[in-house]
């Protein structure tokens, strides 16, 4: 590769490599090796090493981070719900997307054949070079700046398009992994009362309350989430995760069930 490529590469991914050879194994494709290994004559052949088995770690790499982060940010959230999540970001429909606003098939090192078939553009050969990429970066620096890059460029923003689309996940939401949070607790489920509706039509702005009730004291609300959206999905959503969030910190403090005396707003 040259030297500006992996340049380019390094201000893409916010990664400076101190070893040039982990990242070129990185993007070359097993073509390329079979391709430049036939090629060689006489006793002095050797193996050319492809990106096969940094994709194999870079896998392992980004689950582990993955599930890290996610089990630090989401303490109310089932191991279903966790897992649902973060088979939804260390997807293929997910990786390919965050692999193409890189440009990985620019840099991929690909045999004659390959690069005539449209390799720089196929799913599986620029996934399998990300993962790669992760490997190189962890295997040259260590987990800090692979964690950096896992987190910044695959999880932070996928989570923040899915905040901005109301919290609903592709696989949960936040009124969903209530609902099941407040069964286990043996609670009543939360009411969602719109408590404000504000603005011109074509950009109207909601307000929602969601309302954690005491058993057996109907209307009294022991904690009140609430939250202000584009539409009443969004607010309802962000309402639930605040409920959420009480509940964890709850948990967290040792006791089985909320107090039923205090009122709260967030």
């Amino acid at each position: 590769m040259k030297e500006r490529e992996i340049t380019a590469l390094e201000e893409a991914i916010g990664y400076h490599f101190r070893r040039r050879a982990v990242v070129e194994q990185a993007l070359t494709h097993s073509s390329q090796a079979r391709e430049l290994e036939s090629q060689q004559t006489g006793e002095s052949k050797y193996k050319i090493s492809d990106n096969e088995q940094l994709e194999f770690l870079g896998d392992a790499v980004l689950s582990l981070v993955t599930s890290e982060e996610l089990f630090r940010r989401f303490p109310q959230f089932r191991e279903g719900e966790l897992s649902k999540l973060r088979a939804h970001l260390v997807s293929e429909r997910h990786l390919i997307r965050v692999a193409q606003q890189l440009d990985l098939g620019a840099y991929l090192r690909l045999g004659r054949g390959e690069e005539k078939s449209g390799g720089r553009s196929k799913t599986a050969l620029l996934v399998d070079a990300f993962e790669a990429i992760i490997a190189a970066v962890y295997l040259d620096g260590g987990l800090d700046p692979a964690r950096d890059l896992v987190i910044g460029k695959i999880v932070d923003p996928e989570l923040e398009q899915m905040k901005n689309e109301g919290g609903a996940l592709p696989v949960t939401d936040f009124k969903s992994a209530l609902q099941e949070a407040v069964q286990g607790l043996g609670l009543p489920q939360p009411s969602y009362v719109l408590v404000q509706e504000a603005g011109p039509e074509h950009s109207k702005t909601f307000t929602v309350e969601a309302r954690l009730n005491t058993r057996g004291q109907t209307g009294k609300a022991e904690f009140v989430g609430r939250a202000q959206g584009s539409t009443k999905k969004t607010a309802e959503q962000d309402a639930a995760r605040q409920l959420l969030t009480y509940l964890a910190a709850h948990s967290k403090a040792g006791n089985s069930k909320p107090a039923g005396t205090e009122v709260s707003k967030l």
